[in-house]
């Protein structure tokens, strides 16, 4: 990219607020896992509506590619320019401002670089939840949680992102801005424009604001750990306690052995309440709005219930708020711990709920035919279909090896998922790593869709290229 329009990029935003390729800017260029590194000629951070939209402009005129980007915690190379430098980077981390919160809407609005956690903090000083939770709150942003529609931990309960937003300001390839920050529950006026940007990893546009849905604050959270034999039984575990809870029954979580293990072994201040390690571990979560006390009976009413026919084999209710977040520390430090045993080669797929036991059954036969001493780290949502299916490298095997395999197993597992009408990018999303896959999974009907959506909204194709499609 010729200097002269750097230097009119650099001049939209201040020098102050552009960095160059001579500075340390690998943690804008490199993707978490190493997979993918790119180069750029510039990063921009702008830290209103308008300079992003000054930044698109300008792009638009000299067709410049343009890769939005947050808090940069994906897994997938959804955020990283390319390898040939002439992708620019537009960080949004500097729009980090609340905009306003209005309690009796019961919605907050942010811009696209707020942290997930700040938000969670406020509605929470606020008396209010907001339920978005997941490993990477302390450092996702809002801007990249909508682009992905991140799932986490409460989407049982909450859904996933799209259900928690109601507005959106995004800023079109064309560099117009949309301004459809409304917080109407009822809105119809043509087609849900909103629920194009959702997801769409920021190909589409470039979310610079949102209207957030809060909730009215739990009174009271009953939360246990329990200890299985099978998949099967927690399937039924979850069924049954459903009926029981209904809509309170906020978390429902799968942590096998080894990844339980794991956690235990390498993340302080990790503790295991039960007598020992199950084949299986379900984290339950049931929250009341009345009080704690009715938290505590309606989860004591479904444990005794499947404890009497033999489900559970044991199970220990967190009896402070400090264990609850003992319990909770183990499933969510668990993607940290399994850093730590070495190279992982990782799936994040959903099936239909009733078909999780038969999927990680079937996936445990293919990985234990071709990888001798696997060790399979398998977690996830099984109140939603969501598993990360993930597998260490075996204790007697290099590294580099093991890594080798990657794409093989992959092909594999993902074949299985497919064959089970699940999705290969359950909430990670396609990003360059899954982007191949998709040709594989969408009907040529879907495909065709999404290209005509792509095509009408950015026929340059400037904004995040050949990203999903």
């Amino acid at each position: 990219m010729k200097e002269r329009l750097v230097t009119r990029f650099i001049d939209l935003v201040g020098e102050k607020h552009a960095l160059l390729p001579q500075e340390d800017i690998s943690r804008y260029t490199h993707e978490n896992r190493g997979l993918y590194i790119g180069k750029t000629p510039v990063v921009l951070k702008p830290n209103t509506t308008e300079q992003v939209a000054q930044i698109v402009r300008l792009a638009h005129e000299t067709g410049t590619a343009i890769v939005p980007q947050g808090g940069h915690t994906g897994h997938v190379g959804g955020a990283v320019p390319d390898e040939s430098g002439t992708q620019i980077v537009v960080s949004l981390e500097r729009m980090n401002k609340v905009r306003e919160i209005d309690l009796e809407s019961n919605v907050v609005v942010c811009e696209a670089g707020c942290i997930l956690e700040g938000i969670q903090n406020i509605a929470d000083q606020n008396d209010r939840l907001f339920p978005l939770a997941l490993a990477a709150q302390g450092s996702c942003q809002i801007g990249g949680n909508i682009s992905t529609n991140a799932g986490g931990t409460g989407v049982l309960a909450y859904g996933n992102t799209r259900q928690l937003v109601m507005g959106l300001e995004v800023v079109l390839p064309s560099g117009d801005i949309w301004h459809g920050l409304r917080r109407l529950k009822k809105d119809n006026t043509g087609y849900d424009l909103k629920n194009l940007f959702i997801g769409a990893e920021g190909s589409l546009g470039i979310v610079t604001a949102a209207v957030l849905k809060l909730f009215p604050k739990p009174k009271g959270k009953g939360i246990a750990l329990c200890g299985l034999e099978s998949a099967s039984r927690a399937l039924s575990f979850f069924q049954r306690i459903n009926e029981v809870a209904g809509s309170s029954l906020t978390a429902f979580e799968l942590m096998g052995r080894i990844p339980v293990a794991f956690t235990l072994r390498h993340m302080s201040g990790t503790k295991m309440p039960l007598e020992k390690i199950y084949p299986w571990q379900v984290l339950v979560e049931i929250s009341s709005n009345r009080s704690q006390e009715d938290a505590t009976s309606m989860l004591e009413e479904a444990l005794e219930s499947v404890f009497s026919d033999g489900l559970v084999c044991d199970a220990s209710i967190a009896a402070s708020v400090a264990q609850q977040k003992e319990f909770w520390d183990l499933r969510e430090k668990m993607p940290l711990a399994q850093k730590q045993e070495g190279g992982s080669i990782k799936h994040d797929v959903s099936v239909s709920i009733h078909k999780i036991p038969e999927f990680l059954d079937r996936a445990n036969t293919i990985i234990g035919s071709e990888i001798k001493n696997a060790r399979i780290c398998a977690f996830g949502h099984l109140g939603d279909g969501n598993i990360h299916y993930n597998i260490s490298q075996p204790e007697n095997q290099k590294a580099e090896d093991f890594l080798a395999q990657r794409q093989h197993i992959n092909d594999l597992i993902h074949a299985l998922v497919v064959e089970m009408d699940g999705s290969v990018a359950a909430e990670h999303g396609v990003g360059r790593l899954k982007q191949p896959l998709i040709a594989k999974t969408k009907s040529s009907v879907e495909l065709g869709l999404m290209k005509s959506v792509k095509q009408a909204l950015d026929p340059q194709n400037i904004i995040n290229p050949v990203k999903v499609l």
